[in-house]
């Protein structure tokens, strides 16, 4: 009988001839893929673990300053906010806002220089340190956005020392990092999942979404280890009758979507730029601009009692488990906070204070509805007022859902965050990240066509 070709031992089987699954799992080029891959995912929710340890640390050390006094603010905020301002256009370029437009961003573009501008390792430590210092400073910022940011330039950067035989791959390893970060961070795995079909990606692309699931488990497996399972706001049993649960989950769905839009808006047409004298300031001298917003943002602090400044976390659980004795005016005053400190210019996601600005209008909205139940009413509160920001329905109520642990409340849910993201639209047509990623992308090509050109 005829030998095989190439055949150095009777029991030995060419790669050729064995089956291609089984190729590919003697390859050595996959394993340090899949090896490098699942180190990425770690490395992203460890990362995501040490910035939510940071957050509460930064905000109690910045409410433990306010206890010696509510006016220490006025010089701590503005002199904060213009730091930041100042360390992130001098020294982390790109790692302005959430991150998410970012993240998006980066997942149009086929240019690996200008990739990297936006994603590295080096962009990831200064997201993390300057909205630690952001908040530490009284600004009503998150850190949930920027994590996504984080983890997927932490799968970027760990993606370079793997040649990837295909550009989709590439962006499959950033929407897995961003998914994961969103994963991590709100120790919502089937969210993550979500969030990057529906927001990232707008779309499911077949060859990603095994990375996607992967990366969320991996990242997820680690956050658990550190910090164990918990759920970002608690337990609640709160929920709603259908005899008259339909007209609170409409007025909800309506006014959360509609100040929503409103909120999304505002940010979409500063991002375009403000024309007047604030434009000119803001566009002119960003550092006194920064300095300006820290000033506003101690006013509406002092106005609020205090209870404005940072992630929302505290104040939105308050109010889920007992309705919470915050200012009826908490709800406005807290957008208006996180407003001012998104256009600042400095890092800081979006995601915490919305929830806890939904929490706010909902917990308005109970005093109209008196037959419905405070919690449930305040869980739709900011469902619908998150879905009418991000405009992405589905996100909105698997994040909420499982950061409460509430499946009783799943379809009031549903219904909610699809009324609001509908009524969003009628105020803010295009969402929210995707405006804000295609500026930062005509912005980026403007940019580059200068430099082309020696201008």
């Amino acid at each position: 009988m005829p030998s095989l070709p190439n055949q150095t031992d009777q029991n030995e089987v060419p790669k050729r001839y064995l089956p291609r699954s089984a190729h590919v799992w003697l390859s050595l080029r996959h394993w340090k893929q899949r090896i490098l891959f699942w180190t990425g995912a770690i490395c992203v929710g460890a990362a995501a673990v040490f910035f939510a340890k940071g957050s509460e640390e930064s905000n109690l050390l910045f409410h433990r300053l306010i206890e010696f006094s509510p006016y220490l603010p006025l010089v701590v905020a503005p002199a904060g906010l213009a730091l930041v301002a100042y360390i992130t256009r001098r020294f982390f370029p790109g790692s302005q806002g959430s991150g998410i437009p970012q993240t998006i961003a980066a997942l149009k573009m086929s240019d690996h220089e200008a990739r990297g501008a936006v994603l590295s390792l080096r962009i990831a430590m200064g997201k993390i340190l300057l909205t630690l210092i952001a908040l530490l400073s009284g600004a009503s910022v998150g850190r949930e956005g920027p994590t996504v940011q984080v983890g997927a330039s932490i799968m970027h950067a760990l993606g370079g020392f793997v040649r990837f035989p295909r550009m989709e791959m590439e962006k499959g390893l950033i929407l897995a990092g961003g998914a994961a970060g969103v994963a991590a961070a709100f120790n919502t795995p089937l969210a993550g999942v979500v969030f990057a079909i529906e927001e990232m990606s707008r779309s499911f692309e077949a060859k990603t979404n095994g990375i996607v699931l992967m990366a969320v488990i991996v990242a997820g497996m680690a956050s658990l280890a550190m910090m164990g399972n918990y759920t970002y706001f608690g337990h609640t049993s709160a929920s709603l009758d259908l005899d008259r649960g339909w007209i609170t989950v409409l007025v909800c769905g309506v006014v959360g979507g509609l100040l929503g839009g409103l909120f999304s808006r505002i940010l979409v047409e500063f991002a375009h730029g403000v024309p007047g004298r604030v434009g000119a300031l803001a566009k002119e001298s960003p550092i006194k601009f920064a300095a300006l917003c820290g000033f506003i943002l101690a006013l509406i602090g002092l106005l609020s009692g205090s209870t404005t400044y940072g992630t929302g976390y505290q104040e939105a659980r308050q109010l889920i488990s007992d309705g919470g004795s915050l200012p009826e005016s908490y709800g406005i005053l807290k957008m208006l906070a996180t407003i001012v400190s998104y256009v600042s210019g400095i890092p800081g996601g979006i995601f915490a204070p919305s929830l806890s600005i939904g929490a706010g209008i909902g917990s308005n909205l109970a005093v109209l509805m008196p037959y419905a139940p405070v919690g449930a009413v305040v869980i739709l509160g900011m469902v619908s007022y998150f879905a009418g920001v991000v405009q992405a329905p589905i996100t909105a109520f698997v994040i909420v859902m499982e950061m409460t642990d509430n499946h009783a409340m799943l379809l009031p849910l549903m219904a909610a965050s699809l009324i609001a993201s509908a009524a969003s639209s009628l105020v803010c047509r295009k969402p929210l990240y995707k405006a804000l990623a295609d500026n930062f992308l005509n912005r980026s090509a403007a940019a580059s066509s200068r430099r082309a050109s020696g201008t």
